[in-house]
């Protein structure tokens, strides 16, 4: 479930960024923004459904996923297919991501 609220969070936050990058960079019209600013909006609101003990691991731990649909984003959206650098380097991320968010603390 963690990881589907992450995987959302992350389609949420590449959808919003990439409404501003299609209006600034790509000659767009401003009306993109709307879509964009409720999509960063959600992202904002999926991340709260995290059970975490604090927000900032919550959002250490989303960096891994994020990472990962950026490369989906690539390969899906821009036609560029991640090479083996970008897959290893997503497993680090995975790896690291799981170890914030469930590594074993103190009491």
């Amino acid at each position: 479930m963690i990881y589907l609220v992450y995987l959302l969070a992350a389609l949420a936050e590449i959808a919003g960024c990439f409404a501003f990058w299609a209006w600034l960079r790509l000659d767009r019209s401003p009306f993109w923004l709307m879509p964009g600013i409720f999509a960063l909006c959600i992202f904002a609101w999926l991340l709260t459904l995290v059970e975490a003990e604090h927000a900032g691991r919550t959002y250490a731990a989303y960096g891994g996923i994020y990472v990962i649909s950026a490369l989906g984003w690539l390969w899906i959206a821009e036609g560029v297919r991640p090479d083996r650098w970008d897959l290893i380097g997503v497993a680090i991320c995975l790896i690291g991501a799981s170890l914030i968010l469930w590594g074993p603390r103190p009491a």
